[in-house]
C-alpha cells in the first residue's frame, strides 16, 4: 500500500520557478501547496528530527545534551536515564559514543581497537536522510582492530595503505552512534577504557600533509522543540536542503515544487506566503503526519516491523516493494524516525515493539498489570544479547521508578526467577509485585506505555519469523 498522495504539478511550475528567486513565493493553488507540503513532510520529517539531534549535540553548547564539536569522538561510560531527552526510545544496554562528522573538507579516519571476542560493539553511520549507510563492529567487520576511512559524496581520492575499508556517505554530514556492550555495573571501567581507545582524525593528519581549507560554517538555525509538528518544520527543512546541496535521484520534481514555495534556498519565510497558501501548507503537514500515524497503527502488530524500516537506501527500496507494495521509501523513513530514531539495520538488531496487549488493547498500567512469558527454550535467539525496555507512552522516554530499572536483559538471567516448568515470566506493572518476584519486575508508568525488545545479532529464526516474541498478556 502506498500511503502518500503524490501530486504532479507539471511543467508550468518549472516555468514559474525560473521566474522567481529561491525564496520568493510564486502563485500556487492551495490544492497544489497542500499536496506538496504533505509530500515534503513525509520526505523531510526524518531529516528535521536528525537536525534536532545535530543542533542539540553539536551546535547548542549550553544544551545539557551537548556532546562536542564536529569530528570529535564523544563517549560516556554510563547508561541513559529519563533525563536524556534528545533521542526518543533510547537504549539502556550499551553505553554510547555519539558524534557528528563534517566531511566537506576531507574524509575522517576512524580507528578501533582489538575487542574481546564475547563483547558486542558497533559504530552505526547515519547520513542526513537517516539511512544507515555503513557499520563498523562485531557483526560486520569483526572484533579485530582496524582503520576505516569515512568519505563524503565529493571525495574522489584513493585510500592510503593501512585503511581497512572505505565507507562512503551520500551526504557530507554524518551522525555516528557507537554502542559498546556493558556486562554489568562492574564492567563500566572496562567500557570506558575501550571508548578511550576509539580514534578519529582527518585524512590529512594521517598522511602528514597540509589540511585543505575549511569550508564556511553554515548558519545553523536555532532548534525549538515542537517545530517538527507545526509550520516551523518547513524552515528547518529549508536549511537541511542546503546541507544536502542537490536532490537525490527521483526527488528533482519535489525540489522544484518546494522552490516554488520558497523552500530550498536557505532563507525560507513562511510569513511571506499568502494566507491561503499558509493554511494549505498547514493542512498538508497535518495530512502527512496522519499518514505516518496511520501506517504505525496498521502495522503495529507486526513483530518484525523494525527489521523492515531501518537500513541503507537500497534496502529500504527493496523493503518498501516487498513488504508494503510501495515504490517509495519516505513513509518507512518517517515511521522509523517517529517511533525509534536511529534504529539499527536488521542484521545488527531488530526491535519487536509492543503497543497493545494480546487482546489488541493499548497498554496502560494505570488500569492493568501485565506479563510476558518466554517458554522454556524460547528466549530470544541472538548471536549477542537481548533486552526488553519500558517507555512512557507520552514522552517516548524511560520511566522514572523507585529501583532505577528501565529494562530486563539477558545479562540479568542469573538474577531472574524461573517458573517450575523452566519458563521465564516478566512482570509489567506500576507497583512492585513483592512475594519474591521483584527480580522479574519491569516498572511501568501510571498510564500508557510501550515496550521494545532488542535482539542484537538476531539469529535467522528471528529474522524470518520462525521465532516470534510472546505477547503481552493482561495479568489475572
Amino acid at each position: 500500500m502506498n500511503f502518500r498522495g503524490r501530486s504532479t504539478i507539471g511543467l508550468l511550475l518549472i516555468g514559474v520557478l525560473c521566474a522567481c528567486g529561491a525564496n520568493a513565493p510564486a502563485t500556487i493553488s492551495p490544492e497544489d501547496a497542500e499536496a506538496t507540503a504533505k509530500e515534503a513532510y513525509i520526505w523531510g520529517f526524518p531529516m528535521v528530527m536528525n537536525y534536532k539531534t545535530l543542533y542539540n549535540y553539536v551546535i547548542d553548547t549550553s544544551n545539557p545534551e551537548y556532546k562536542g564539536p564536529f569530528n570529535e569522538v564523544s563517549c560516556e561510560a554510563r547508561l541513559f536515564t529519563p533525563d536524556d531527552k534528545a533521542v526518543v526510545t533510547p537504549n539502556a544496554d550499551t553505553p554510547y559514543c555519539m558524534f557528528w562528522l563534517d566531511l566537506r573538507a576531507e574524509p575522517q579516519v576512524l580507528t578501533v581497537p582489538e575487542m574481546e571476542a564475547e563483547r558486542f560493539y558497533h559504530f552505526q553511520l547515519v547520513d542526513l536522510y537517516t539511512h544507515n549507510f555503513a557499520y563498523v563492529g562485531t557483526l560486520t567487520t569483526g572484533n579485530g582492530a582496524g582503520s576505516f576511512l569515512i568519505a563524503g559524496p565529493d571525495w574522489k581520492g584513493e585510500a592510503p595503505d593501512g585503511i581497512t575499508d572505505v565507507l562512503s556517505s551520500e551526504t557530507n554530514f554524518v551522525f555516528v552512534v557507537t554502542r559498546t556492550q556493558l556486562f554489568g555495573p562492574d564492567d563500566l571501567a572496562r567500557v570506558e577504557e575501550i571508548q578511550e581507545a576509539y580514534g578519529l582524525q582527518p585524512l590529512s593528519e594521517l598522511l602528514g600533509s597540509e589540511a585543505p581549507p575549511a569550508p564556511p560554517t553554515p548558519d545553523f538555525p536555532q532548534w525549538a522543540e515542537g517545530a517538527q509538528f507545526d509550520e516551523r518544520f518547513f524552515g528547518t527543512l529549508d536549511f537541511m536542503m542546503t546541507l544536502l546541496g542537490e536532490p537525490a535521484p527521483g526527488k528533482e520534481d519535489l525540489w522544484q515544487r518546494l522552490a516554488v514555495l520558497g523552500i530550498g534556498g536557505g532563507d525560507f519565510d513562511f510569513s511571506a506566503l499568502e494566507p491561503e497558501t499558509q493554511e494549505a501548507m498547514k493542512k498538508g503537514r497535518e495530512a502527512g503526519f496522519t499518514d505516518i500515524e496511520t501506517f504505525i497503527a496498521e502495522y503495529s502488530s507486526d513483530p518484525l516491523a523494525s527489521g523492515k524500516l531501518f537500513g541503507t537506501r537500497r534496502f529500504l527500496e527493496q523493503s518498501a516493494a516487498a513488504n508494503y507494495t510501495s515504490d517509495d521509501i519516505d513513509i518507512l523513513r518517517s515511521v522509523a524516525a517517529h517511533m525509534g530514531l536511529y534504529g539499527n539495520s536488521a542484521a545488527e538488531a531488530i526491535y519487536p515493539t509492543f503497543l497493545a496487549d494480546a487482546d489488541g488493547a493499548p497498554l496502560d498500567a494505570s488500569a492493568n498489570r501485565y506479563t510476558v512469558t518466554f517458554a522454556d527454550g524460547q528466549l530470544p535467539p541472538v548471536v549477542s544479547f537481548w533486552s526488553l525496555t519500558m517507555y512512557d507512552g507520552a514522552s517516548q522516554l524511560f520511566v522514572e521508578n523507585a529501583i532505577d530499572r528501565y529494562l530486563v536483559n539477558s545479562t540479568m538471567m542469573d538474577d531472574l526467577r524461573l517458573n517450575d516448568d523452566g519458563s521465564l515470566t516478566l512482570l509489567i506493572q506500576k507497583d512492585a509485585p513483592g512475594k519474591g518476584w521483584d527480580s522479574n519486575w519491569l516498572p511501568a508508568p501510571d498510564g500508557p506505555f510501550y515496550l521494545v525488545m532488542r535482539l542484537y545479532g538476531p539469529e535467522p529464526s528471528a529474522l524470518d519469523g520462525t521465532w516470534t516474541p510472546p505477547p503481552v498478556e493482561p495479568a489475572e
